[in-house]
């Protein structure tokens, strides 16, 4: 998937528009994750009646007010607005975490035409190799909702790392797809090993207080 954007710019759809640019950004973005690309429009009726369930189903798979831990997930939206101001307009009340290609990149042209785009919406479901698993999710997603991502999560085969600690990911590399599950158990025996020591400690007290 990052190969997809190799050399490219995407920016963070916050207030200060920040940039996405090198290759580690670009992969904590993307790696590991299925990725959405949305063509829309700001002046497009169909795209302004369906921008609110899109909305709707990234903010319920991804923040930590519905979920546990963010979904495996990334949007980005490729525009096909007439002006920068009215996709500035339109991001405005999208999601923070939606990533938009910058207006004056012609690249949007150029994944319009690797991915057949003819109409908008389209919302195209890729795998993190950069496959197609979905040409257009935009039925899908109205239909099913949230429910959908668990099909494309199985379709992609993502690693489930939801369980882990953030500073596993920085500290350890990870081995196998099984890692998480060999660390989960460490700590939890540890844990485990840890209590059983506190226990014998009380019982020693107590015996001590019984017989003195």
């Amino acid at each position: 998937m990052v190969e997809l954007f190799h050399g490219k710019v995407l920016i963070r759809n916050n207030k200060d528009r920040d940039e996405v640019d090198t290759e580690r950004e670009l992969s904590l973005q993307l790696q590991n994750k299925v990725l959405l690309l949305f063509f829309g429009a700001a002046d497009c009726p169909q795209c302004q009646a369906f921008a609110p369930k899109l909305k709707d189903f990234f903010v319920h798979l991804t923040d930590e007010f519905y979920v546990e831990r963010a979904s495996q997930l990334v949007l980005v939206y490729v525009s096909r607005d007439q002006t920068e101001d009215k996709q500035d307009k339109f991001l405005r009340d999208m999601p923070k975490r939606w990533l938009a290609l910058p207006f004056e990149d012609h690249f949007k042209r150029d994944l319009e035409d690797m991915f057949k785009v003819t109409v908008t919406p389209t919302v195209v479901v890729l795998r993190p190799d950069g496959s197609v698993i979905s040409p257009n999710a935009v039925d899908e997603i109205c239909d099913l909702g949230v429910a959908c991502f668990k099909n494309w999560q199985e379709a992609a085969d993502l690693i489930d790392r939801s369980f882990m600690l953030a500073e596993d990911f920085d500290e350890l590399p990870m081995r196998s797809a099984t890692e998480p599950l060999r660390r989960l158990r460490y700590k939890v025996d540890k844990k485990k090993k840890m209590n059983r020591v506190e226990e014998e400690e009380e019982d020693e007290e107590e015996d001590g207080d019984v017989w003195g």
